[in-house]
């Protein structure tokens, strides 16, 4: 049973201008979520209470990871089931102090500094009268405050040389554990890696011997992982169309130690035929969304064309992958966002026009889909920011039945 209670157009446009989300993407969020829409907006402008990082088991061990960071100072803990998820609190948010200048960052450069990150040249909009030492407060272009910190570079050197560090962080909004610069990391015993994207790579259940397909592998984070399930046995196929990605992603399979790994700088839209012989036990794919689901932002433009397209878009890989994949073999399909375009009713397409059939899994940690959508999403799960803590997220397993 639908279960939304409808919002007035006014009800939209206020909080479209409260929180600077485009009126579109509140009406997405309305038509899941009815009344929660208020308390979605605001979970998705913050990190929530705790960073996930995925431990690499064929390196490590998850209780002993834990216990070095531990003995570094942070709190951290396995998942009681996902062993291999080791969470870390986040603190926030901080209040910030009062500073006499103000620098502009994009929208890219100030989310990196409200979850801790210093600002770089090449994010900064705006940095009118700043000064080498001057104390400044970080803005975007809206004015809403990200972090505070010291200028290292005056306007000119900014503007002149658009690189290096313009402002070392030193009050963040939100203290989240940084940790690509430890031993642990350099090492390839950790990925930084939300919990949902973990628990789609259970729900692909890759097994160890088996050709499998990531259609759209970068950043690289199901990749590790699932090269890690295969305890790096069998053949892990990784596409991507851009060649600095799959650089990229080499880098990251190089660090974490994988051998099984095959990356392919290809258009994953064309794999059947650009490679007629392939044909794989499981494919998952993550393909481009609105990623709405994203957390933290601080503003939210999408547009209703935009998630339209990226759907339709996103119909191009499905269809590929009930091709490539075996007689019985399996599809995972997931997405960082929460429209239903592009999750329920591309459930939908996958059963109802490529011959794919939804089935349980095990690995349920999220709520279940939206069945007055496509009755088959009962077996999909979403991941919602308010309840569960994390980023907006969907996720649905598929067997190839014909």
């Amino acid at each position: 049973m639908h279960s939304e209670i409808q919002m007035g157009q006014n009800q939209l446009l206020s909080l479209s201008e409260e929180y600077l989300f485009s009126i579109d993407v509140v009406k997405h969020i309305s038509l899941v979520y009815g009344d929660r829409t208020e308390n979605i907006i605001k979970a998705l402008k913050t990190p929530g209470s705790r960073y996930c990082i995925r431990v690499n088991t064929l390196k490590t061990d998850p209780n002993h990871l834990t216990r070095r960071l531990c003995d570094k100072g942070l709190r951290a803990e396995c998942h009681p089931v996902i062993s291999e998820a080791v969470f870390l609190p986040v603190e926030g948010p901080l209040d910030l102090p009062e500073m006499p200048k103000k620098i502009g960052a994009d929208k890219y450069a100030a989310e990196s500094v409200l979850q801790g990150a210093h600002l770089y040249a090449p994010g900064v909009t705006n940095c009118h009268g700043i000064k080498r030492g001057d104390l400044v407060l970080i803005t975007d272009r809206y004015g809403q405050p990200a972090g505070a910190g010291i200028a290292r570079m005056s306007e000119t050197e900014i503007l002149r040389y658009r690189k290096g560090l313009a402002v070392e962080l030193t009050h963040p909004r939100y203290r989240i554990p940084c940790l690509r610069e430890t031993e642990e990391f350099q090492k390839g015993l950790i990925y930084p890696q939300s919990f949902p994207a973990i628990v789609a790579s259970h729900v692909l259940d890759p097994q160890p011997g088996e050709t499998i397909v990531d259609m759209c592998a970068a950043p690289g984070g199901k990749t590790g992982h699932i090269a890690q399930l295969m305890h790096g046995k069998g053949l892990l196929i990784a596409i991507d169309r851009n060649q600095e990605k799959i650089a990229d992603l080499s880098e990251t399979v190089t660090r974490l130690g994988f051998q099984n790994v095959k990356l392919i700088c290809q258009d994953a839209r064309y794999l059947d035929i650009n490679f007629p012989d392939l044909k794989a036990d499981r494919v998952i794919i993550d393909p481009p969304c609105s990623a709405i689901g994203v957390r933290p932002k601080l503003f939210d433009h999408t547009k209703e064309a935009e998630i339209r397209a990226l759907s339709e878009y996103q119909r191009q890989f499905i269809r590929v992958a009930a091709k490539i994949v075996k007689p019985n073999g399996i599809v995972v399909y997931s997405t960082c966002t929460i429209t239903t375009n592009e999750n329920e009713e591309n459930l939908r397409y996958a059963y109802e026009d490529c011959g794919l059939e939804p089935e349980d899994t095990s690995f349920q940690y999220g709520s279940r889909g939206l069945e007055w959508v496509f009755g088959g999403a009962r077996y999909a799960q979403r991941f919602d920011p308010d309840v569960h803590d994390s980023p907006g997220y969907c996720i649905a397993r598929f067997r190839k039945t014909c």
